[in-house]
This record gives structure tokens, C-alpha cells and sequence, in this order.
């Protein structure tokens, strides 16, 4: 039976989970599973219902309705929401801060974690989140921990949204990115931290370049090693 490899990368918020994720996968022909984009998704669906991230109840009854898929097409990852592309759709601030406040729930993390460890049970893949080594891929053939200080990330995602019609500061996204950091550090489900054997990756002084041949390099290494 072939060996099917997996990757995790966990990490705060605009760390470039994704933008590496998505380098490394199409350097090493993997499917990439970009598991914030998953919850983003619901997040929308909630908003569009007007449910109130303060109630639980609503947000675990809604967790049931709605059906969030990856799907590839012409090589690029589409995101669908009850069969609707909406990966043009889930990258606003206020879907962030809505994924943010109700991945705590548990009815959404059992959804969305069932589809994510499926797809890597028949995929080689890697995938980007807040618990991917210490609870969707436990098992992951390599994990890696990939930060940046705040002032940092929020330069980045500043540069993101400049040509978004937002207006946000660049002080305001700094502030929400420390306040995010906080909730997802300290939820009870699943919080974010570094797995024990997860290698620990500051990106403030490096190029999206430099880490994504830093984490090739680390799973070629893992591979010739055989290491789990």
C-alpha cells in the first residue's frame, strides 16, 4: 500500500500559514487543505443568517445545515459553501473575526475536523491552521510551528487589505490580530500551541521564500529518515 505523507502547519494569525502551505504543496505535489478557509466559510454562512457569535445554541444547530467542501479546479483551490465558490468572499474582517469566535464551539470543529482528517487518511497534503499537529494530524509526518511577532503580521495583513476598500489602521489590525492570539491561545477546545515535535519557525526576519525551502528541506530530511 503506498505511504501517504502529511504535513501540519500551525501557527497565531497572518503568520503566512497559507501562503506557505500553498508554495510547499505545489512543490512537492500535495494536496493542500487550507483548514482556516474551512472555517471561514461557516463563518460566513452564520453571518449571512444573522446568527450572533455569542449564541452558542443557534451556531451549533447552523453547524448541522451546512455543508463546507474543497474542490480544484484548473489547478486552484475553490472553497463551497452548500455547493456555492465562495473563496472570494470569506477574506473580510469581519469573517475573521466571526471564524475566530465560533471555531470555539465544538459542533463546528467536529464538522469541519471529520472532512479534514478524511482527506488527509487518501491524500498526501498539508494543512494550515490552529490544531493541525496537536489535534487533526496528531500523526503528521512533520509539524511545523510558523509565527512572527505581531508588529510583523500586522504589516502583512495591512498590506492585504490596502487595496480592499477597508479602512482599517495599521495599529487596528495589530490590536486584532494580539486580541485573536489571545482567544485562540485560551480556548478550551483545541487551543493553539506548538506540538511537542513541531519545529518551531519565526518568519519576522525571513522571506516567504527562505521558509517555504526550510520546510521542504525538513520533510526531505524526515522522509530519507523514515521519521514519523
Amino acid at each position: 500500500m503506498k505511504k501517504v505523507y502529511n504535513i501540519a502547519i500551525d501557527g497565531p494569525a497572518g503568520a503566512g500559514k497559507s501562503t506557505i502551505a500553498r508554495s510547499v504543496a505545489e512543490r512537492l505535489h500535495f494536496v493542500y487543505v487550507d483548514t482556516g478557509a474551512m472555517y471561514r466559510a461557516m463563518a460566513l454562512y452564520f453571518l449571512r443568517n444573522g446568527i450572533p457569535s455569542s449564541d452558542e445554541a443557534a451556531i451549533s444547530r447552523a453547524a448541522e445545515e451546512v455543508n463546507v467542501t474543497i474542490a480544484y479546479k484548473n489547478g486552484e483551490q475553490q472553497v463551497l459553501l452548500n455547493g456555492e465558490n465562495v473563496s472570494g468572499l470569506i477574506r473580510t474582517g469581519e469573517v475573521s473575526a466571526m471564524a475566530s469566535a465560533t471555531s470555539v464551539y465544538l459542533p463546528v470543529r467536529k464538522k469541519l475536523v471529520e472532512l479534514q482528517k478524511k482527506l488527509a487518511e487518501k491524500e498526501n497534503v498539508i494543512m494550515d491552521g490552529r490544531d493541525i499537529g496537536t489535534c487533526v494530524l496528531p500523526d503528521a509526518d512533520l509539524k511545523i510551528y510558523l509565527t512572527a511577532s505581531s508588529k510583523v503580521r500586522a504589516r502583512r495583513r495591512f498590506g492585504q487589505l490596502r487595496n480592499s476598500g477597508t479602512e482599517y489602521t495599521l495599529e487596528d489590525i495589530e490590536k486584532d490580530i494580539i486580541e485573536r492570539d489571545n482567544r485562540d491561545m485560551n480556548r478550551e477546545v483545541s487551543p493553539l500551541k506548538q506540538a511537542e515535535d513541531a519545529v518551531f519557525v519565526d518568519s519576522s526576519s525571513m522571506t516567504a521564500r527562505q521558509v517555504e525551502e526550510q520546510i521542504v528541506e525538513l520533510f526531505k530530511q524526515k522522509k530519507e529518515r523514515g521519521e514519523k
